[in-house]
């Protein structure tokens, strides 16, 4: 199916999909930052990045972590297409906004997500500007 220069995302919302994509990737450093002190308090120092990017990418302890990773990625390669529609646009969004719905009782992500806005007011103000993004969605 051809794409229409109707359903193609406009500059502006290619520039707000940008913000999301940023704004996600302020939340993932925060929660990465406070999974690492959580890491550091039951395992002991991590001592140089490369380990703890090893760990980051290989860990059990992290693993919770990559679902946002990999859609931060998708958001990525959606703005570097010539060709992104507003439908994947928002695709995206939706599935951003599903992800980030923190729960004592949800699957991992839900209660890791929940329990480090317990923990970090970093996490708090970095959730705060991505779900104020995710509010209105992406326009055409």
């Amino acid at each position: 199916m051809a794409k229409t220069s109707e359903s193609l995302i406009s500059a502006e919302s290619r520039e707000r999909l940008r913000e999301v994509s940023s704004a996600l990737l302020r939340l993932h450093k925060a929660l990465l930052d406070d999974e690492r002190a959580q890491f550091e308090r039951v395992r002991g120092r991590i001592e140089s990045s490369g380990e703890f990017l090893q760990l980051v990418l290989h860990d059990e302890w992290f693993a919770y972590l990559r679902p946002l990773s990999a859609l931060v990625v998708q958001i990525d390669e959606l703005l570097d297409a010539e060709e992104a529609t507003k439908e994947e646009a928002d695709a995206l969004v939706a599935q951003a906004r599903a992800m980030l719905k923190p729960s004592e009782t949800g699957s991992e992500f839900e209660r890791r997500y929940y329990a480090a806005i317990q923990r970090d007011p970093e996490v708090i103000f970095a959730q705060r500007e991505v779900l104020q993004l995710l509010k209105g969605g992406i326009y055409a």
